[in-house]
């Protein structure tokens, strides 16, 4: 059953891959660098790349970089954002790329999506001795009061596990690496965060929910009714009812390296 979801909720995003393109943000350039900083070289292999959010931050520090992504339409958004980036089909679980061939191995708000039983593996063929695998998450930083009540407004649909400052670091360790047969193969994980923010509207932030997977997957009606209050909730708050406004965010990152 949580396997079928997981599948449901991960194969959700590409009728909705250019509200996604519009309107996910980007991640911190500090984050980035960090997560590729003990690799041996700068061929990146960006892993359920999506829309190229990741990609492009790859892109702007110089890697040279390839990106898989199974969706054919987020694949589209991502070969019309950047069109010189090699893109191609494939999944974590079913990387088509040769051995040894990268040096970081990187995901997006991806690796939760990732089957890593069958994933680890494979991640670890393509990795070059030394290599990188890094997990990079976007989070709430529900350290600031009208974020922390907007959390409790939103519903788990909404802002779920991993997207709050104060749970990302137990789930991500938690849901990835205790089973994934990658302890024989990657050194002890490290993760930190680093500030972020994005510029929102009160509207643009709903856009923004309405891009989650929880809340693609629910009919209609469903989906106002969870949107409806967040909506309530950001036109009442004198932070976010007029205007642009920063939402203030981290992008976090757990880091293993190739032994």
């Amino acid at each position: 059953m949580e396997q079928d979801e997981r599948i449901l909720h991960s194969s959700s995003f590409g009728a909705a891959a250019p509200a996604y393109a519009e309107h996910r943000p980007d991640y911190a350039q500090a984050a980035v660098r960090w997560a590729l900083e003990p690799a041996p070289g700068l061929r990146v292999l960006d892993l359920g790349a999506g829309t190229g959010k990741l990609t492009a931050a790859l892109v702007a520090l110089g890697a040279e970089v390839i990106a898989v992504e199974p969706d054919p339409a987020m694949l589209t958004e991502l070969g019309r954002a950047l069109p010189t980036v090699r893109a191609l089909p494939g999944s974590a679980e079913a990387v088509p790329l040769p051995d040894a061939s990268v040096d970081a191995v990187v995901a997006g708000n991806a690796m939760h999506w990732f089957d890593m039983d069958v994933a680890g593996p494979e991640i670890a063929r393509v990795l070059a001795p030394g290599g990188v695998l890094a997990g990079l998450w976007n989070v709430f930083d529900n350290q600031v009061d009208w974020v922390a009540q907007l959390e409790r407004v939103s519903g788990s649909a909404a802002i779920g596990p991993r997207d709050t400052r104060s749970s990302w670091r137990a789930e991500t360790i938690g849901a990835h690496l205790p089973s994934t047969g990658l302890v024989a193969r990657f050194g002890s994980p490290e993760q930190t965060e680093f500030p972020h923010g994005q510029r929102r509207t009160a509207d643009s932030l709903v856009a923004t929910f309405a891009t989650k997977a929880g809340v693609l997957v629910m009919p209609e009606q469903q989906r106002e009714a969870t949107l409806d209050p967040i909506r309530a909730f950001l036109t009442s708050r004198p932070e976010t009812a007029h205007g642009e406004f920063t939402l203030p965010m981290l992008t976090g990152v757990l880091r293993v390296r190739r032994l």
